[in-house]
């Protein structure tokens, strides 16, 4: 079923017109001016409008600039009873898909619509497609993502509920999208809600939907993310963090499989699979009395714990590759190469925005770099405030030498921070004489000029 949108000022037209499609299965909403159309176009979506050219005031040509101006990218057919060749032709440079004329064939009329309904769904499908490839790939090679990825597939033709378990920037949305593109659901939607993003008082809203005027600033009919995800996936984010009363709602809609509105007064049935995540621990969360016990059960069926990055053993390099051609390819940007010692600096530091923190940097060293990303670059590119988290991060592993090096590496940079990169000052404060330093500096791999063309530590 497609909504229309019909516009002319012949009332005996937009009556016929109406009918016909209601007739075939569509909705229709009529309107005899270009102002009121083009208003309705504005607080509404439609899937097509179909609009006469000769009306009084604003004429159809009119409205169809109108549209083209706002930017609403509305399909639109035209019809006439006074139509010519230079009509039509302007029509078409304007952005209208046909051009018919009165009196109108309801077959001919129909297979129209049905054509340009077919071609905007086809456009859709391709701009989400593009929009895909490659944004939601999930990149892995080591053995923890491996496991990661075989329960996916394991658990992904099923409806068991799963609860994606992870710290933040791990790629949970990414594991849940992935759970949905390999699920009998891949051809429904994908629905997104962040819990911890919206505001308490809005939540219920957000998930079940909304009547007009059920609350103040409810100024038109809203449909819930439940209803959207319809023969779908719902993933919801942060489940940790939603308050106690909407945790008692959701798990009502849970095992009733039905949703009312607020400001409503009768219950809509929902087909859709829930599939959440969070970066809490929500048994602890249940102990406190923040998480509903009920509720914590009938979420947590199947946990799926992700590692962090720190964890994923040598899969940096391959990440680096992907986000580099990633960032790269949006931009139009030429390709730049990582030094194999650049790809070393950045496995020295914890990342503890994991993945995405990685994602982050790569465009940053990108941005900045003028050829190769090399080490001095990265060390550059780190905030300074992260050094102390790389230092803890080596200092867990590798022999005592390793660890001592990276320790005093990290109090040398703080300390050169510190002092605005004055060798004197830092040589002071450290208890070593200005060679000794300049030594210590050379043996730990510290570019003391990139240091000082930066401004940084």
């Amino acid at each position: 079923m497609a909504h229309l949108l019909i516009v002319d000022d012949d009332p005996s037209t937009l009556a016929s017109l109406a009918r016909a499609f209601r007739l075939a299965g569509h909705q229709a909403t009529v309107c005899d001016n270009a102002a009121r159309a083009l208003e309705l176009a504005k607080s509404q979506a439609f899937d097509m409008m179909l609009s006469d050219v000769v009306m009084p005031g604003k004429d159809g040509l009119a409205l169809l600039e109108d549209l083209r101006a706002l930017g609403i990218a509305l399909p639109v057919v035209m019809i006439s009873g006074q139509a010519n060749i230079e009509m039509a032709v302007r029509a078409t440079r304007l952005g209208a898909l046909d051009f018919l004329e009165k009196p109108l064939s309801t077959d001919k009329l129909l297979l129209t619509v049905d054509n340009v309904l077919k071609l905007k769904r086809l456009e859709d499908e391709n701009r989400d497609l593009r929009q895909r490839v490659g944004k939601h790939e999930i990149v892995h090679s080591g053995e923890r993502m491996q496991r990661v990825m075989a329960q996916v597939d394991r658990v992904a033709a099923s409806e068991t509920r799963v609860c994606i378990l992870g710290e933040t920037g791990t790629g949970k949305e990414l594991i849940a999208r992935a759970l949905h593109e390999r699920s009998p659901r891949r051809g429904g939607p994908f629905i997104t809600l962040n819990c911890a993003a919206v505001p308490a008082e809005l939540i219920e809203s957000e998930l079940f939907g909304h009547e007009k005027g059920s609350f103040t600033g409810a100024a038109s009919r809203h449909i819930g993310k439940f209803e959207q995800a319809s023969h779908g996936t719902l993933f919801l984010d942060e489940i940790g963090d939603m308050p106690l009363l909407m945790q008692a709602k959701l798990l009502r809609v849970l095992e009733e499989n039905q949703v009312e509105r607020v400001g409503g007064d009768r219950t809509i049935p929902v087909d859709v699979r829930v599939i959440v995540a969070t970066h809490r621990n929500l048994h602890d969360l249940v102990k406190k009395g923040v998480f509903r016990e009920d509720l914590y059960h009938r979420i947590y069926v199947f946990p799926l714990p992700l590692p962090p990055l720190r964890e994923r053993d040598g899969e940096i390099p391959a990440l680096v590759a992907h986000f580099a051609a990633q960032v790269c390819q949006v931009n139009g940007w030429k390709p730049k190469v990582f030094l194999p010692d650049a790809i070393q600096e950045l496995h020295r530091y914890s990342w503890p925005g994991n993945v995405r923190e990685l994602r982050n940097m790569v465009e940053r060293l990108l941005l900045l770099a003028d050829g190769a990303v090399d080490a001095a670059l990265v060390r550059l590119a780190l905030p300074a405030a992260e050094g102390e988290a790389q230092g803890v991060a080596v200092a867990q592993s590798g022999s005592l030498a390793a660890r001592t090096d990276a320790f005093e590496r990290e109090q040398i940079l703080a300390e050169l921070k510190r002092n605005r990169q004055r060798m004197t000052d830092t040589a002071k404060s450290l208890g070593l004489e200005r060679s000794h330093l300049y030594k210590k500096c050379q043996a730990l791999g510290i570019d003391l000029r990139a240091m000082r063309s930066g401004g940084v530590a």
